[in-house]
This record gives C-alpha cells, sequence and structure tokens, in this order.
C-alpha cells in the first residue's frame, strides 16, 4: 500500500505524542478518506480524498486509492453511524465491535453496512498489524438528558428492546462547536448554540456549554427534519396506512420512507438541493419550502429547550454552500434576534464566516464540518490511553 516509509522512520510509540491517523467517512453516497497528524491535539490534514460514490461502487477505484496514501500510518479511523446500545465511545474494532456494528446496521440501513464494507476492503489490503479504531457518530448523546432521550412509550418494552433517542452526526456537530469556540476567545463563546446539519442527511441539535441538550434524530437517522431522500418526522398512522393500502412489505416501506421520500418524493425530480433551486416548476418549489419549514419548526423549538440562543451555525453541503436555504429557514426569527446581513449570506460558500447582521443578537455563522480531524484526535486519544 502506498508508498514506503522513509528509511529509519520510527514507530508510533517512538514518535512522542505525534501520530499519524488515517480516516475513512463512509457515507450513505460518498466516501471521503484522508491522513492527519495529530501533536499535542492539533490535527493537521496532510492529504485527502473525496468520491461521490459508496464504497462498494468503487472496486478497483477503492484499490488505487488506498496505494496512494502516503506512509507510515499508525492507525485508521472509521466514521460508524451506529453502534447500538453498547458502542459509543472510540473503540478498536475487534471481532465483537465488528458484531455489534453489523447487528446496528438495521437501525441504520444507510450507513452501516457501507461503513462494514469498508473496513472489511480496507482490513484486507492495509499492514494486518495496524489498528482499526471506530468512530461513533452516536457518542456525542450519549449522556442526553433523559428527558429528551425517552419515547413515550411502554417502560417495559423501552427497557427490554434497547428503545431510546440515540441522536446522529455527533462528530459533524461537535466539529461545528469546536469552530466556534477557535473564533471566540473561552470567555465570549457562545452557551446556547443550535447547530444544523444539511447535506444528505439532516439533522439539528441543541447544545448549552458544547453539551447536547435534544437532537432531531432518534433512535435510527431517519427520525427528524426532511432529508434529501428521507422523510424525516411523519404521523406513524400512516405507515399503517400505507402497509394497508398499497400492500406494501416491510421492506417496501422502509425503502419509501429511506429512499423515495424527503426532497426527491416531494420534487418528483431530484434530492439534490441545488438542482431543486435552479428548477422552475412548483414542485420543486414546494420541497425547498417544506424543508425549509419544517426546519425552522425545529430550531425555533430548541430555543425553548436552551432558554433562548446566542449563535445558530450552518454546516454540511446544503448548510455551507445554499445560502437561499439559510434565508429560507431564518426567514421570521427577528423575534429570537436573528437577523441575517443578505450580502455576507449570500458571499458565504463553504468557508467559515460570520452571516448575522451587525445588530442581530444572535450569531450566524457557516461552519464547514471536519469530521476527520475530530476523528483523528479521538483515535490518537486511544492510542495513548492504550500505550
Amino acid at each position: 500500500m502506498g508508498h514506503p516509509p522513509p528509511p529509519g522512520t520510527p514507530p508510533a510509540a517512538c514518535r512522542g505524542s505525534m501520530s499519524r491517523i488515517l480516516i475513512f467517512n463512509a457515507g450513505s453516497s460518498s466516501l471521503r478518506s484522508a491522513l492527519y497528524r495529530v501533536d499535542a491535539g492539533a490535527a493537521d490534514c496532510l492529504w485527502q480524498d473525496h468520491r461521490e460514490q459508496p464504497p462498494e461502487q468503487l472496486g478497483q477505484q477503492l484499490d488505487d486509492l488506498l496505494a496512494t496514501i502516503p506512509l507510515p500510518v499508525d492507525a485508521a479511523a472509521h466514521r460508524v453511524v451506529h453502534g447500538g446500545p453498547q458502542l459509543w465511545r472510540p473503540a478498536r474494532i475487534s471481532e465483537q465491535v465488528e458484531r455489534a456494528i453489523e447487528q446496528a446496521g438495521e437501525l441504520a440501513p444507510l450507513h452501516n453496512p457501507h461503513a462494514l464494507n469498508l473496513l472489511r476492503r480496507v482490513r484486507a489490503q492495509l499492514d494486518p498489524e495496524l489498528a482499526h479504531i471506530a468512530c461513533f457518530d452516536t457518542g456525542f448523546y450519549h449522556d442526553l438528558p433523559e428527558v429528551a432521550a425517552t419515547y413515550p412509550l411502554p417502560h417495559g418494552i423501552s427497557s427490554e428492546q434497547g428503545l431510546r433517542r440515540y441522536g446522529f452526526h455527533g462528530l459533524a456537530h461537535q466539529s461545528m462547536l469546536a469552530g466556534l469556540s477557535a473564533c471566540h476567545s473561552a470567555a465570549s463563546t457562545p452557551r446556547r448554540v443550535i447547530s444544523l446539519q444539511l447535506g444528505g442527511g439532516c439533522s439539528v441539535t441543541a447544545s448549552l456549554d458544547d453539551r447536547a441538550l435534544d437532537t432531531s434524530m432518534g433512535f435510527t437517522p431517519l427520525e427528524g427534519l426532511m432529508m434529501r431522500t428521507r422523510c424525516g418526522d411523519i404521523d406513524p398512522g400512516l405507515l399503517f396506512h400505507l402497509k394497508r393500502s398499497l400492500g406494501l412489505s416491510d421492506a417496501g416501506l422502509e425503502s419509501l420512507l429511506n429512499h423515495d421520500s424527503g426532497l426527491l418524493g416531494v420534487s418528483g425530480r431530484s434530492g439534490d438541493m441545488k438542482t431543486l433551486l435552479e428548477a422552475d416548476d412548483d414542485r420543486s418549489r414546494l420541497a425547498v419550502e417544506l424543508f425549509c419549514y419544517r426546519t425552522r419548526k425545529y430550531l425555533a423549538a430548541y430555543t425553548g429547550v436552551l432558554g433562548g440562543v446566542d449563535a445558530v451555525l450552518f454546516g454540511g453541503g446544503v448548510g455551507e454552500n445554499a445560502a437561499p436555504v439559510r434565508a429560507g429557514i431564518l426567514e421570521g426569527l427577528d423575534y429570537l434576534g436573528i437577523r441575517l446581513d443578505p450580502d455576507l449570506n449570500s458571499a458565504a460558500r463553504g468557508e467559515r464566516r460570520r452571516i448575522s447582521s451587525d445588530d442581530s443578537r444572535v450569531e450566524v455563522w457557516v461552519m464547514p464540518v471536519d469530521e476527520g480531524a475530530l476523528m483523528a484526535r479521538q483515535a490518537a486519544e486511544l492510542l495513548t490511553r492504550e500505550t
């Protein structure tokens, strides 16, 4: 794999606190890879690659990709969306951990299978002694307040089945909070923060002093906001109606809600926000309007959870690049002290920038997400604890 390390390169244990961590972030429809150098808690990206295809569709491209990774590498960290009830801390991937990730796959069918397939292919090609570490999207929400984590179902069933609101996109939301802190002194960092991760999957999180108090995704990544192809919140009674009226199997219903709904389902055209913003038909306009409307409801509701709001953060492909969507979500929220600067908003694309007006009581930021840096730090910390 790749080029051999330079002669005399010391092993990780002899390089002090510095670690070189390979990152794999398998999304529902993409693969991001990167190599980070972590030294004294700071993570610097040395190499990166982005493919708009799930790993199993890459074929020989993945083999070629692995051959370009610059050595040496001390560990490979993999983003895992769902670890079930037991796995939430970063963990070295063993047979037991791998089985747990596989079992949790039915709760994250768009993500866990991709991550496992990628892990197995990568492990087969890299040094067999290389440590592989799972970083879980649910970790940030492990200690959600009980009132936010509990479903109003019979307690016995919830306890027996492990039913709770797990939350997802935790790595992305933590990354945005870290970015916000980097823009302020410790004393001036906003305390009550609502972060929006808007991409293929979408979620919103309410955080107080960097601790999550509530989040829109729940037992699975299907709950919450309207997404690219996922429906988000719907009346559970609709599920019974759809099964009866359309004769859908469980698998058919799951596919309908995960793959055929959301922006794609409402527009009948595409789940791609850029395509819908450029379209000139009523259904595309409705899809965008509905997306903004449902997101705005969550944002406003979370001000009640936090007792107000000091900062709103937009991340993810849509959140970082679609100025009309940001404006649509924040429309009518002046009463909360949220005011956009139209020029700053229009100019902000994929870079960290404050886009609120001078007279806004609430800071509004475009905050690019760097899950890889966070995963690299988590993996390096785990390696340090094990030595």
